[in-house]
């Protein structure tokens, strides 16, 4: 075992390589949590519903909260590290950067389910940011979410290790060897 919490998060803006990354380490054998957004998104574009980022924010932001929980206690059984696409906090950083308060309920919960205290960002990366359905931000969007993202991390109390712009096997390797290094001092994850 590499912590007593596995949960390891991958966040940062859009369209910085996340989701490819945990791809990567997916096929290395690790389990993963998708990234709310994206699939919520679908959804309610699939069903018709109101709970989507140009419509209803807020109804939208519910929704990941309990997505992020569901993934949070999906991970309580694995015995290796548990990847996550964004985690709670990052629904502070949105609501944080859509100018809208963050409830007590979403910051209490940010509180008692906490992942492992280093978190990897992803920073913005112009080369190879692409707009799609459900990513229509700008990239000069992606790097202010960037920065709200950094920012409700670092007030949630986590320790961030910024991903170099490289390919993902060369990032999983980076995740990977910084997991083992730590858990092999014995300092706390």
């Amino acid at each position: 075992m590499y912590s007593e919490n596995q949960r390891i998060i991958i966040t940062g803006g859009p369209g910085s390589g996340k989701s490819t990354l945990l791809n990567s380490l997916r096929a290395k054998g690790y389990p993963t949590a998708a990234e709310a957004g994206r699939a919520i998104i679908r959804d309610q574009v699939a069903i018709g519903g109101n709970a989507l980022p140009w419509k209803d924010r807020e109804a939208f932001a519910g929704l990941m909260l309990n997505w992020e929980l569901r993934s949070w206690h999906e991970a309580a059984q694995s015995e290796t590290p548990f990847f996550f696409d964004r985690g709670l906090p990052d629904i502070v950083g949105y609501l944080t950067l859509c100018n809208l308060p963050v409830p007590p309920h979403m910051k209490r919960a940010t509180e008692l389910f906490r992942y492992a205290h280093t978190v990897f960002i992803a920073p913005p990366w112009e080369d190879i940011y692409v707009q799609d359905t459900e990513r229509k931000q700008s990239f000069g969007e992606a790097v202010q979410t960037y920065h709200a993202m950094a920012e409700a991390y670092g007030r949630c109390g986590y320790n961030l290790i910024r991903l170099p712009l490289c390919g993902p096997e060369e990032r999983a390797e980076i995740i990977l060897s910084s997991l083992y290094d730590r858990h092999h001092h014995g300092e706390p994850s």
